[in-house]
């Protein structure tokens, strides 16, 4: 069991690396529903129309979504970095 100084600075450091978590947590106590903790974000850029085609043609012939396909390859191109 932690003194009670530990227990207040292991909080502080959990508290500090998941502020969402505890966002979360407070929430539920206001309104007794858990939200979630991760949320899809809406991003614009552009790209060139002939590559855009041929990535919905894929996605489609592969039944995949292409939002999930572009989360995928930037989770992968970050990675390699």
């Amino acid at each position: 069991m932690l003194a009670g100084k530990e227990f207040v600075k292991l909080s502080e450091k959990i508290i500090k690396e998941n502020p969402e978590a505890f966002e979360a947590l407070l929430e539920f106590e206001r309104t007794k529903k858990l939200p979630r903790l991760k949320y899809k974000k809406r991003v614009n850029f552009t790209i060139d129309s002939d590559i855009l085609k041929k990535f919905r043609l894929y996605c489609k012939e592969h039944n995949i979504k292409m939002s999930t396909k572009t989360e995928s390859l930037i989770e992968e191109f970050i990675k390699r970095k």
